[in-house]
């Protein structure tokens, strides 16, 4: 019996670890990719609200002055402020912080300002760890693929020996052997950005996979565990001395809070108008390489005393925030927001060319593996265009949704993910029933081509719709993905044209 050697074992394993895990990575990964600029997304899909750039402590009274005048008798306040990536002023009043409606106000004058229904760049993120499913359900299948890929990363250490050459080989035209040497060098580029971005999201729910420390020693609070609660209560004025008492000025609390955490995203004020009024602020994410996720500073809302400085964290909390912050990319500015933006296209790229790459070495084999070979490397190269050419398209095809569906229209952010959902499916069926190449050819084309006229349809749906520079620059990287889709596009339609005049030369050669 012929035994396989280590190295012919972690490529079989590395192959076919891929191809099961493949095309959910690849899904996950762009949508990654995509979420780096969330926000930024966020606010090209609500083009109503106003790109005034103002002072925080001016557009923080200004939503006070708003929120005392309309719901003075509220339990609590919360405001979202303006930052670098996302200049939009919102409140909402009651208990609710997050995710609940909100109104969005003009950061220069306080007035309401109406802005359309959407689901945002929140989309691309949820989907990310979720795969949009019930978010139990989507974690833990997002958690399989990485442990997956986590598999195909270090059996490929063993496969490739040769990394440096690799890297610096690539032979254009080749067939085959082109996809190889791409997939090697995004790859072999990138190596430490696909370890760290993997590990780092599994740490992230590692108390979802992992629960049994806090079991044990929490009773599951997981609140308790992270040292969050303890606080809540402390400083609180006694019930029966509450009395009216107006609020303390905003401009002090908010200059001692940032000097303590850095910029401020959000306010809350709970008991306004009255003496145990309280004010927390909140850090926005992109302070350090720690994840300030759910740091706060509490004062009093009438003399703006401190009552609580943000919490200490032990080491083994503070080496859990570091690495998830590490994976959520909120340091560094948009330098390292664009260098995660790169690599992370970089994956998507070697993903792919893997996924490609085991339909290619396999073409030739169908008669000669069986009926059942040649229908799964059929279905596995439909898969490939819908997944790869096909979530693209869906990706574009969802903001051109923004643009054109009614702006009146009720559940207008659900029906933006529907569409997104719809024009994918649809890239199955085309997929099914096209040639292979030609299908390739045709969605690669629609989603270039949508891509590169992403511009045209903002200036003919908004009437100023490069106010904000933020719009510009994510209508400027649609530009720039369009171009790339062209060109593969382009690719695809000569790697056919190369196809055909070998394939009849290897016919005439036979009959000769």
């Amino acid at each position: 019996m012929k035994t396989q050697s280590l190295t012919q074992s972690m490529s079989w394993l590395h192959t076919w670890v891929g191809l099961v895990f493949g095309w959910l990575l690849f899904a996950i990964f762009l949508t990654g990719t995509l979420a780096v600029f969330d926000k930024e997304i966020d606010v090209w899909m609500r083009p109503e609200a106003p790109a005034h750039k103002v002072d925080q402590t001016k557009a923080a009274q200004r939503a006070m002055a708003y929120l005392q005048a309309r719901y003075g008798d509220a339990s609590a306040w919360n405001i979202g402020l303006p930052t670098e990536r996302s200049p939009d002023l919102t409140i909402s009043s009651g208990e609710q912080r997050r995710g609940g409606p909100r109104q969005y106000l003009d950061p220069a004058t306080g007035e309401p300002v109406a802005v359309r229904d959407t689901a945002g760049g929140g989309h691309f993120f949820r989907f990310h760890f979720t795969l949009n499913m019930p978010r139990n359900i989507g974690i833990w299948l997002v958690g399989f693929a990485a442990i997956g890929m986590l598999v195909a990363l270090f059996s490929s250490l063993i496969i490739h020996k040769k990394f440096f050459k690799e890297f610096f080989t690539f032979r254009p035209g080749k067939g085959q052997r082109s996809w190889l040497d791409a997939h090697n060098a995004t790859g072999v580029l990138v190596l430490p950005f696909h370890l760290m971005i993997t590990y780092t999201g599994l740490v992230i729910f590692s108390l979802i996979y992992m629960p049994a420390a806090v079991d044990a020693l929490f009773d599951g609070d997981r609140q308790a565990a992270f040292g969050r609660g303890q606080h809540e209560h402390r400083g609180v004025a006694d019930v029966a001395a509450v009395t009216p008492a107006q609020l303390t000025a905003i401009g002090p609390v908010l200059a001692e809070a940032e000097r303590v955490m850095g910029e401020i995203g959000s306010l809350s004020v709970s008991n306004p108008g009255r003496s145990d009024a309280r004010i927390e602020a909140r850090p926005v994410l992109g302070n350090r390489i720690e994840l300030t996720k759910g740091k706060s500073m509490v004062f009093d809302g009438v003399s703006g005393a401190v009552i609580r400085q943000p919490e200490s964290n032990s080491g083994a909390i503070l080496s859990q925030r570091v690495i998830a912050g590490l994976h959520f990319a909120q340091f560094g500015g948009y330098p390292m927001r664009w260098l995660y933006f790169l690599c992370s296209f970089a994956s998507c790229a070697m993903i792919a060319t893997g996924l490609v790459l085991f339909t290619v070495k396999r073409r030739r084999r169908h008669d000669a593996e069986g009926p059942i070979a040649a229908r799964l490397y059929h279905v596995a190269e439909r898969l490939n265009v819908a997944v790869i050419a096909g979530l693209g398209l869906a990706c574009v095809g969802y903001l051109w949704a923004n643009r054109l569906l009614p702006v009146e229209l009720s559940g207008r952010g659900g029906v933006e993910v529907r569409v997104f959902f719809a024009i994918w499916l649809l890239s199955l069926v085309h997929a099914c029933c096209r040639p292979y190449i030609q299908a390739w050819r045709e969605q690669l084309g629609l989603a270039a081509l949508m891509c590169l006229l992403l511009p045209l349809l903002s200036s003919m749906t908004l009437e100023n719709p490069w106010a904000e520079s933020i719009r510009l620059y994510v209508e400027l990287t649609a530009i720039a993905c369009g171009a790339l889709w062209a060109f593969c596009a382009w690719r695809t339609g000569q790697s056919k044209a190369r196809v055909a005049p070998r394939r009849q030369s290897q016919t005439v050669a036979q009959v000769q």
